[in-house]
């Protein structure tokens, strides 16, 4: 440690120059981490808000929730310790002066009294007819403010806002709940009695979570794991394994260019190693020194890439999907250190050949 450090102090400029090259590819990688994980989020984020263990679909659906049609009899279809009917389909709504505006919606169609009720953190849960609950980004990010009446898109149906709730985002777009009966106009554009209502789901959970205790009594019905929907999600898993595969090269390359800057010093610094192997300072004192030295350099640089990418999300605006993972964060940040000494391994074969006579003379 004492020789390793000692050298960084001596050489400020040259070693700055990696600590900047690790800077900038530990940036990049946290912050592609971010995107990822923020834009994963907001396709899944409404999904995991309802913490259930699964979820019902017509037989033929093939897992996806827009393929999927069942009447709201189909309830009585399922046993499980919870149960709620659920409908969804995207829709555009006009906001603004003049209904100017237009935003990308998602409409979750659920019964008020059932546990997919949202939680309302500004306003009121909806009552009446035509009113909804909206995720809050709508507010911070559109403009939509509480007891606003927004048009939909393409027919002339109101529907007031009076209520928010949060980390309610389907497919990136922000959710308005409404009650089944809304559902039923929005999506289909027209009344029904109660009992006729058609849904795309039930969402279900088990007995203490366990998936195996709910029942389904019905062959044009089955039954799916949350997280088997959500892989199904079109899109969802294309993006993950895209970004994951980026940010893996970019570790890897992270790994070479470390190590080529570090063997590149140590063949400079070939006569040094040579005196001090004249000296009787051994082969394994001098290679423990340069693995030191990659680490010190690894973790000031990783660190300053994660100081920037967290000041980075602070400045970001709202309609950015990055978000601040710390689990994930950590993780990249052990896998990115491990790899630099690694890359740094390269450089001991060549301290350990090293002749003091020919490195001198």
């Amino acid at each position: 440690m004492f020789l390793a450090w000692n050298e960084i102090k001596h050489s400020k400029l040259r070693y700055s120059l990696i600590v900047g090259v690790m800077f900038l590819i530990a940036y990049l990688v946290f912050f592609l981490t971010g995107l990822a994980y923020g834009l994963s989020q907001d396709y899944r984020m409404a999904i995991d808000k309802w913490q259930a263990d699964g979820i019902i679909l017509s037989e033929e659906s093939n897992v996806n929730l827009n393929m999927s049609m069942l009447s709201v009899k189909s309830l009585d279809e399922v046993e499980a310790a919870e149960k709620a009917a659920f409908g969804q389909t995207a829709g555009i709504i006009k906001t603004g002066k003049e209904n100017k505006e237009k935003v990308d919606i998602s409409f979750f169609g659920i019964n008020k009294n059932e546990f997919l009720a949202p939680n309302i953190i500004e306003g009121r849960m909806f009552e009446n007819e035509r009113e909804a609950v909206a995720d809050i980004t709508l507010k911070n990010e559109d403009g939509v403010k509480l007891n606003d009446v927004v048009t939909l898109s393409g027919s002339d149906e109101k529907i007031k806002i009076v209520g928010f709730t949060e980390n309610a985002r389907y497919t990136v777009s922000p959710v308005l709940y409404v009650s089944i009966e809304d559902f039923q106009v929005i999506r289909f554009e027209k009344k029904v009695p109660a009992d006729q209502a058609r849904i795309n789901g039930i969402i279900v959970r088990g007995k203490e979570g366990d998936l195996d205790q709910v029942k389904v009594n019905s062959d044009d019905l089955s039954l799916y794991s949350i997280q088997t929907f959500i892989s199904e999600l079109p899109g969802y898993n294309a993006q993950v394994l895209t970004f994951s595969f980026m940010i893996g090269f970019l570790i890897i390359i992270a790994a070479i260019v470390i190590g080529i800057f570090i063997y590149v010093l140590t063949l400079q610094k070939i006569s040094i190693f040579g005196v001090m192997k004249a000296q009787g300072i051994s082969s394994g004192y001098i290679s423990s020194s340069v693995i030191m030295q990659t680490f010190l350099l690894a973790v000031i640089g990783v660190s300053l890439g994660l100081l920037g990418t967290v000041g980075t999300a602070l400045v970001l605006p709202a309609a950015v999907p990055f978000q601040v993972n710390w689990l994930f964060f950590t993780g990249i940040s052990g896998a990115m250190l491990v790899v630099a000494v690694l890359g740094a391994l390269f450089s001991v074969r060549t301290i350990v050949k090293v002749d003091p006579l020919k490195a001198i003379g």
